[in-house]
C-alpha cells in the first residue's frame, strides 16, 4: 500500500498535533457537571472531533464551545430531545475509558479550553452520570475509533508496511473498548436506543484510505451487534452525496461536506462542515426513527 493511501490518517494525526500544541499557551479549568434537567426527554452524544464540530486552527474561538456545531445540536432540535454533547477533539477508545491511557489531543484541548459538558473525569464516568441521572433519556450515540488509527500512524512514521503490520492489533483494541463501553451503557439499566455512527471516507476515489475506513468502521459494527446497539451509516450517506454529482465525482471535500483547509483554500479538511454535520444528523435521525419503528 503507498503512503498516499493513508492519507486520511496522516492528514488528520498531523492537524491534531498541531492543534495540541497551539492550546499550550492557554489555561480553562474544568467545572464538574451540575445535575439533570427533569423537564424533557434527553440525548447523550459520545465521542470524538466530528462529534464536537471541530474546526482546524479557528483561534480565539475555542474559548467559547457554543462556536462549534456539532450533530447532535441538529439531531436533538429535531427530535425534540435535549441534547448533551460530551464529545472531545482527539478522544481515543482507550482513553475514553482511562486518564492516563494513550491520547491523541482530547486531554490537551479539555485542559486549555472548555467542551460543550464540563468535566474532570473520563468520557465513560461522566457517561454513566448522566445516564444514571436522567433516566428519561432516549437516544445514545458514539462516534469513536479513528484517533486510534492516527495514533498507529503516528507510532509507525507513516511507513505503510508498519501501518499494515499494526492494524490488525489496533483494530482489535478497538473493537475490545468499545465492546466495554457500549456494555457500561447498558449495564446503567438504559432502555434506548443505542446508536454507534461510523466514519466516512474523505475521498471515495481513493481505495486506500477508503478501505482502511471500512475496516475501522467493520470493527465498530461488530461492537455495536454485541451490545444490540443499531448503526447509523455516516459511511454510505458521505458516499452517496459524493457521488451524486459529476463534479464532486466522489470526493467528499468538492461536494462541499467538510471544512476548507486553513493551509490551502483549493483542499479540505478532514472535518464535517455544516452541510457535512448536516448530513451526520439527518443519518442519526433516520436510523433513529427505523430503530424506534422496529420496536413499535
Amino acid at each position: 500500500m503507498s503512503s498516499n493511501k493513508v492519507s486520511f490518517f496522516t492528514c488528520v494525526a498531523r492537524r491534531v498535533g498541531r492543534a495540541a500544541l497551539a492550546l499550550a499557551f492557554t489555561g480553562a479549568s474544568a467545572l464538574a457537571w451540575a445535575g439533570p434537567d427533569k423537564h424533557h426527554d434527553k440525548m447523550l452524544s459520545l465521542g470524538d472531533s466530528v462529534v464536537f464540530g471541530y474546526i482546524t486552527q479557528d483561534g480565539y474561538a475555542y474559548v467559547n464551545a457554543d462556536n462549534f456545531l456539532g450533530y447532535p445540536e441538529l439531531v436533538g432540535d429535531a427530535l425534540r430531545l435535549d441534547a448533551t454533547n460530551a464529545s472531545c477533539p482527539g478522544e481515543t477508545t482507550a482513553g475514553f475509558l482511562s486518564l492516563t491511557a494513550p491520547d491523541n489531543g482530547c486531554r490537551p484541548f479539555s485542559a486549555n479550553f472548555p467542551l460543550h459538558e464540563s468535566y474532570s473525569s473520563t468520557q465513560m464516568d461522566f457517561a454513566l452520570a448522566f445516564l444514571g441521572a436522567n433516566r428519561k433519556t432516549k437516544l445514545v450515540t458514539l462516534s469513536l475509533g479513528a484517533n486510534d488509527g492516527f495514533l498507529l500512524l503516528a507510532a509507525c512514521g507513516g511507513d505503510p508496511d508498519c501501518i499494515n503490520a499494526g492494524l490488525p492489533t489496533a483494530l482489535g483494541t478497538v473493537y475490545v473498548n468499545l465492546n466495554t463501553i457500549l456494555g457500561n451503557l447498558r449495564a446503567t439499566g438504559f432502555k434506548g436506543v443505542l446508536m454507534v455512527v461510523n466514519y466516512y471516507s474523505v475521498d471515495y476515489t481513493d481505495p486506500g484510505q477508503t478501505g482502511l475506513t471500512v475496516a475501522l468502521n467493520n470493527a465498530l459494527a461488530a461492537a455495536a451487534a454485541a451490545n444490540g446497539a443499531v448503526v447509523a451509516d455516516a459511511f454510505t450517506a458521505f458516499r452517496n452525496a459524493a457521488t451524486a454529482s459529476a463534479f464532486a465525482a466522489g470526493k467528499t471535500c468538492k461536494a462541499g461536506l467538510l471544512n476548507g483547509n486553513p493551509q490551502n483554500p483549493q483542499t479540505c479538511d478532514v472535518h464535517p462542515s455544516l452541510s457535512g454535520q448536516s448530513l451526520l444528523a439527518k443519518t442519526v435521525k433516520d436510523a433513529y426513527r427505523a430503530a424506534r419503528h422496529g420496536r413499535d
